[in-house]
């Protein structure tokens, strides 16, 4: 997606926020407060893909950026969701195998992602996607209660 597409990444990822508030690191009630010059920003400086149906409404989302912190060559997905009507049709692998090509493009040598503990499904898919667990762990600043952890995959 680029900078156009602000408002087709707007709306998914609110669609995400409102649909499954818990598994974000935001909340609806902040992101609705963005300005375009906001999802603009966002849109330039986080590579972000879509996944559209045929009518053109956008039923899943991915990024990927380089988390503050980490190494150079390493790239972190962050959000990915993909809407409840077409989960388990192979859309979040699709939006995944986007996120494996943008890294490779910008020659990451690993791609990166945070799972809380009981997110099941999401922890599930990344293991068959190739992702291991790294034992790196930590409790959620919004949720001390819940712990996720780290996981990696290879790229090369």
């Amino acid at each position: 997606m680029g900078e156009d597409d602000w408002a087709l990444i707007r709306d998914v990822r609110l669609r995400a926020l409102s649909e499954d508030p818990g598994v974000f690191g935001s909340s609806i009630q902040r992101e609705q407060m963005f300005r375009e010059s906001h999802w603009r920003m966002r849109a330039r400086t986080v590579s972000t893909w879509i996944a559209v149906d045929t009518t053109g409404v956008g039923r899943g989302i991915v990024s990927m950026l380089l988390e503050p912190g980490s190494p150079v060559d390493d790239r972190h997905v962050v959000g990915l969701w993909v809407a409840p009507e077409v989960r388990r049709q192979g859309v979040g692998w699709r939006l995944l195998d986007a996120a494996r090509a943008g890294a490779a493009e910008e020659d990451a040598r690993t791609l990166s992602l945070w799972v809380v503990d009981d997110n099941h499904a999401a922890g599930d898919l990344y293991v068959r996607a190739g992702f291991a667990r790294t034992g790196e762990r930590h409790e959620l600043q919004r949720e001390p209660a819940r712990i996720e952890e780290r996981y990696e995959l290879r790229l090369r």
